[in-house]
């Protein structure tokens, strides 16, 4: 989460002050990525099977797995590679400045972006999302190690903005969506009968960005905008894990919807989310902004790439 307010803040030790970035975009540029990972680790074949293998066929000329690979490889290979090497950076970076991250800051986090902008998490699942985070917390621990935030404002930001910290019941929401209840009544039928969800939702759902992507459409609570209310409504009567029947929407199509996981509404204390306001006011203050390459050299980075 980003805010828009100034405070005075002691000046960092500019030797220290290595590394600034908008965490936000380092924020999409981890989802982008582990997007990524998740695709390339569903084409990647298992050692059995042989780099000539035919994976299709256009008027008789074969396209072979390893002539598929190649192209996923220049496509987005060199992107792929950046971002675990600055993840790797990141992670010996924390290590050299002592930078560590609990599982209850991950947790706090995670609570808090379910009621801003869950839905960018769509496409991964509960661990990639936590690394993801854990990963983000990282970076601006390191960005604001310097930085010093008086306690008073701390407060203040707090007493100014506690219905932040009011978090709603948030669920991880999976949707198939059809143009016709028949459709949706087949797709029910194929689920009790084994079907995987993600599957039927990638074969099934006219809904491309959620169907590509297994159905998910990230965390909504009663706050989100973007999704139809009777998804929201039917979220909300699941148990974790369970699947809804066939919900009528407002533009006349039907969905099924599954609940992946359930975060429970709180209401966090002052004290509970006190490091994690001081940490973001100190963010706001950092007026460069730099990419992770500004450790490579100070941990010896190298990649097949070259410079």
């Amino acid at each position: 989460m980003r805010y828009g307010h100034n405070h005075n803040v002691q000046e960092p030790n500019p030797q220290r002050r290595k590394l600034k970035t908008k965490p936000l975009l380092v924020l999409i540029g981890i989802l982008f990525v582990c997007n990524v990972f998740w695709f390339i680790g569903w084409l990647i074949p298992d050692k059995s099977k042989q780099p000539d293998e035919e994976v299709a066929s256009v008027a008789g000329e074969p396209i072979t797995r390893v002539e598929w690979m190649t192209a996923m490889e220049k496509e987005v290979g060199r992107e792929v590679l950046l971002d675990l090497v600055n993840n790797k950076v990141m992670e010996t970076a924390a290590k050299k400045y002592g930078i560590e991250v609990t599982d209850e800051e991950v947790d706090l986090e995670l609570a808090l972006i379910t009621s801003v902008d869950g839905r960018t998490h769509s496409g991964l699942d509960t661990e990639q999302t936590r690394q993801q985070i854990r990963s983000t917390l990282i970076l601006e621990k390191v960005l604001s190690n310097d930085v010093v935030i008086d306690d008073d404002a701390v407060q203040s930001f707090y007493d100014k903005n506690e219905s932040l910290y009011n978090i709603l019941t948030a669920y991880r929401t999976s949707v198939i969506i059809t143009p016709t209840k028949s459709e949706a009544e087949q797709a029910l039928d194929e689920l009790s009968k084994g079907s995987g969800f993600d599957g039927l939702a990638k074969e099934l759902s006219t809904d491309l960005a959620s169907g590509s992507l297994g159905g998910d459409i990230g965390y909504i609570n009663a706050d989100t905008q973007s999704i139809d209310s009777a998804i929201y409504q039917a979220a909300s009567e699941l148990k974790e894990g369970k699947t809804s029947d066939v919900v009528s929407l407002q533009d006349g199509t039907y969905a099924i919807v599954r609940v992946n996981e359930v975060i429970e509404g709180r209401r966090f204390s002052f004290d509970e989310v006190k490091e994690h306001i001081k940490r973001e006011l100190a963010i706001e203050q950092l007026p460069q902004s730099v990419n992770p390459e500004a450790f490579w050299k100070e941990f010896d980075a190298k990649w097949f790439y070259g410079k």
